[in-house]
């Protein structure tokens, strides 16, 4: 007898056989994925194999589709590896038997890659790929939402058309890079145990994963160079020491730089972390205004910075504050 999975995925490829759309069938796919629990897939493959109509060849090519096996080193997890190649054996030697453009799933190009703040603080990212299939048609966008307070983790991504890149203003970057910053974002999120994510993103992430990964060159772990192309540094003593702590602290996420943000860096980890010289201390107030001004300008994270400067003098001068690392490095000058 049918389960209700399978009885829902036959009438649904029905109507996805009079569209010819690949794009709208990957997205299918990629919903239908998320909805099966792990210990479901291997039956659900079976009943669609022992159907055989074409509804079912459909169901099983799509989902393939979506859930390609990894290349050879590539850096997937090996659960999720042996369950993409569960889909892509059952639906081995299908796609000759279905229209030709079924064949066209999962076979695009990337066209380009953009990068930037999703909000004035940059305390999410957006990631994006656009791409278009071999015969040109169907171009579309994958948009990631990369959470910046939370270490990098995916949030969130939708699936839209080129046009919806218009709004978001961001900048240019290079593909391989983003495609790996997308890979590591959501392979991030699969490794924190209930990390608050967007069902969005539940719903379009094998499809994710499969267009980063078609993307030529992919670049895992990349850093960011937005503080290497800062270039208005205060014409102060101690300047050039200051900057290097400020970097220290913005580590691979510079583009968040919020007012809490900027507070924890003044008031809690340079006193915490920071052994800094007496021009460097003093410099520090307009190093940081003079960053602050290169990444967004925002109005309350310049107030922020003349609420807590004032303090910074005697914070960097009590010893109590100090953490264990700190006092260690101390402990060792001369």
């Amino acid at each position: 007898m049918s389960t209700s999975a399978f009885t829902t995925a036959i009438a649904q490829a029905h109507d996805l056989l009079r569209w010819h759309s690949p794009l709208r069938t990957e997205l299918w796919a990629a919903r239908l994925t998320a909805s099966l629990e792990q210990d479901q897939v291997a039956a659900f493959l079976r009943e669609l194999a022992e159907d055989s109509g074409a509804e079912a060849r459909l169901t099983l090519v799509a989902l393939a589709a979506v859930n390609p096996s990894p290349s050879p080193g590539g850096a997937a997890p090996s659960a999720e590896a042996d369950e993409s190649g569960v889909y892509a054996r059952a639906a081995e030697g299908l796609v000759d038997t279905l229209s030709p453009w079924v064949s066209r799933m999962g076979r695009v190009t990337c066209e380009g890659a953009w990068y930037g703040n999703a909000d004035p603080y940059g305390e999410q990212t957006l990631a994006v790929l656009s791409f278009r299939y071999e015969n040109g048609k169907e171009p579309h966008i994958l948009v990631v939402g990369i959470d910046q307070p939370n270490g990098g983790l995916a949030v969130d991504a939708v699936v839209e058309e080129p046009k919806f890149l218009d709004d978001l203003g961001l900048d240019a970057a290079d593909p391989g890079v983003v495609g790996g910053r997308i890979l590591d974002a959501i392979e991030l999120g699969d490794r924190i145990m209930g990390a608050a994510v967007a069902v969005t993103l539940t719903e379009v992430r094998p499809l994710a994963i499969a267009r980063a990964r078609t993307v030529p060159g992919v670049v895992r772990g990349a850093g960011d160079d937005t503080a290497s192309r800062f270039d208005d540094l205060p014409d102060l003593p101690g300047a050039r020491e200051a900057f290097e702590k400020l970097v220290e602290f913005i580590g691979d996420r510079p583009l968040w730089w919020s007012p809490s943000r900027v507070s924890q860096f003044l008031t809690s980890w340079l006193p915490r972390e920071a052994i800094l010289s007496d021009e460097a201390v003093a410099a520090m107030p307009e190093v940081v205004r003079s960053w602050s001004r290169f990444a967004g300008d925002q109005p309350a994270v310049l107030r922020q910075i003349d609420e807590d400067a004032p303090r910074l003098p005697a914070l960097m001068a009590d010893d109590s504050l100090a953490g264990l690392a700190k006092r260690i490095a101390q402990s060792r000058r001369p």
